[in-house]
């Protein structure tokens, strides 16, 4: 899928200082060490690195599933780490879709009624009929969405889980090793799903990933070690085009 040119637009997350640190017994365990970035709306960032670096603690911590030790994370100008639960439950509710590697689909609900679920669940956002039927096209499962998980492959069950996080059109997209434990054919369906998510909404996408592949279907890739940001920079294939436009 070919990469769109991103108009520079308004920040949506700011990351200023952020640290974490688990208390492990009496030891403190630190997993991000003052980390900083801006993520602008329409973006698709990868954020690579082994495991252990604090990448998926970032994630969650932007996600709003949790607290930092210190220093802020702001979603559109909004500083999550200081508000209180019920705000931050109701920004990430307004504002956040979240995929995982494990794709958390209810096993006795159809793929249908499991992306239904999350728009009665969310309670804001879009619910046009033509959306949703947007999103199912670009599943490209309109023959299988009134099987069940289990009658599913996992690349098909991860794509059921994309389109239930974004069915309500959430500003940003937060996806967790989202190919991680598919193959290669099944996470290729899924990056060019993410892609076009990005290019057709302008969704905001971060994605964790320690794939390098799925690093590249992004616009930009922040590398992570020791729980510190080394470096970040536009991808290749993007940069190429920006520079040509």
């Amino acid at each position: 899928m070919n990469k769109k040119r991103i108009t520079r637009k308004r920040v949506v997350v700011s990351v200023d200082d952020l640290q974490m640190v688990y208390q492990v017994g009496k030891v403190e365990v630190p997993a991000l060490r003052g980390v900083d970035f801006t993520v602008q709306e329409g973006e698709f960032v990868a954020v690579t690195g082994p495991s252990g670096c604090g990448k998926s603690t970032l994630l969650h911590l932007i996600g709003g599933l949790m607290r930092p030790t210190g220093g802020r994370i702001l979603i559109d100008g909004v500083d999550i780490s200081s508000v209180s639960d019920v705000k931050r439950t109701e920004i990430r509710r307004r504002m956040m879709g979240f995929v995982f590697q494990s794709y958390n689909l209810l096993p006795t609900l159809t793929a249908q009624e499991n992306i239904e679920l999350a728009k009665q669940i969310q309670g804001t956002g879009h619910h046009e009929e033509g959306g949703a039927r947007e999103i199912l096209q670009l599943l490209g499962l309109e023959e299988k969405m009134g099987h069940t998980p289990s009658e599913l492959s996992g690349g098909e069950q991860q794509r059921v889980a994309i389109a239930r996080a974004v069915i309500s059109r959430p500003s940003i997209l937060l996806a967790d090793e989202p190919t991680g434990s598919l193959d290669s054919d099944n996470s290729r369906m899924v990056l060019d799903m993410l892609q076009g998510l990005n290019e057709m909404y302008g969704q905001t996408i971060v994605i964790i990933t320690h794939d390098s592949e799925a690093a590249s279907a992004a616009d930009r890739t922040i590398e992570m070690r020791d729980g510190k940001v080394r470096k970040q920079g536009q991808n290749v294939l993007y940069a190429m085009e920006e520079k040509h436009l």
